[in-house]
């Protein structure tokens, strides 16, 4: 502070000046964060069962990059947590994986990710096959304009995996038992998937996702619209089926990480920092940004 501080009584005397200088030095400072390691720290990769495999993977917004270098594996039957503070690139990385990163027109990835051992950004790769292997449920749970019923049948119409009515309604039944939703809408299967609640309405996205039988399932942030019920339901149906999928997931709650994980991936400011066990990121991580993020020094 200087001696022109003013207060509401006029221009500071010199001893004023001197004490609010004196508190400003005291004041606690914001640490700045550490800078990103130019080597992802902990255990990135895996020596068997990997479903899903990045390597070296760089992504533009037009001139922009918003992932630098990222590589990491993903374990087959197992939840793998993305976490970082907002603007990070979590949700961006997530989508490479199934290349809705191709719907936006500037957006542009360089790299290699595999998908059981198959590269999906090969010339020769089709997007619809590959979006019904790799599943996606979004931040804000979208059912269709449809019936519960047609919600849930809609995938299995397109991708041609029934072939008779009995054989839909059986997998329709089974997808929805799944999704933990069936004693609740088996009455009314003909009523619009938009007139359930929100966590209902996730879980049928959730049960129109598994309908067409993925290898994995993408999951943007899906509880961040839920209410704490609901969010808990969403949480244990994770749980089972990590049994038959293979699932990531980002989240902005470390505290859902923490519960519905196996491993945790922090990223920061497009770079990945730290891959590891979740019990390990949370307990004893090994770079300070991820301890600074999960201590809540900043985020």
């Amino acid at each position: 502070m200087t001696a022109s501080l003013t207060t509401g009584q006029g221009p500071a005397t010199d001893e004023q000046a001197a004490f609010m200088a004196a508190l400003d030095a005291s004041a606690p400072r914001k640490e700045e964060p550490a800078a990103a390691p130019e080597k992802t720290v902990g255990v990135p990769f895996l020596e068997k069962k990997v479903t899903l495999s990045a390597r070296h993977v760089n992504v533009f917004y037009g001139a922009k990059q918003a992932i630098f270098d990222v590589s990491i594996d993903i374990g087959k039957h197992e939840v793998t947590a993305f976490i970082g503070p907002s603007g990070c690139g979590k949700s961006t990385f997530l989508r490479c994986f199934n290349r809705m990163n191709d719907t936006i027109d500037d957006c542009r990835v360089e790299g290699e990710i595999r998908l059981d051992g198959e590269e999906i950004y090969a010339p020769e790769v089709d997007v619809v096959p590959l979006r019904a292997r790799v599943g996606m449920v979004f931040q804000k749970p979208n059912p269709f304009p449809k019936s519960i019923y047609e919600n849930v049948a809609y995938g299995p119409r397109l991708h041609g995996l029934f072939s008779s009515r009995g054989e839909l309604d059986d997998l329709v039944e089974h997808s929805l038992r799944r999704a933990g939703l069936w004693e609740e809408v088996k009455d009314r299967l003909d009523a619009p998937g938009t007139g359930l609640s929100g966590g209902q309405q996730q879980r049928l996205c959730i049960a129109r996702a598994i309908a067409i039988q993925p290898e994995v399932i993408l999951m943007d942030e899906p509880c961040s619209a839920l209410d704490p019920i609901a969010t808990a339901k969403v949480e244990e149906l994770i749980d089972e089926l990590r049994r038959k999928y293979t699932i990531i997931i980002v989240t902005h709650s470390m505290q859902q990480a923490a519960r519905v994980s196996q491993r945790t991936a922090y990223f920061h400011l497009g770079r990945l920092v730290e891959v590891d066990r979740t019990d390990k990121i949370f307990t004893n991580p090994a770079h300070e940004l991820t301890e600074a993020y999960i201590t809540g020094r900043f985020g």
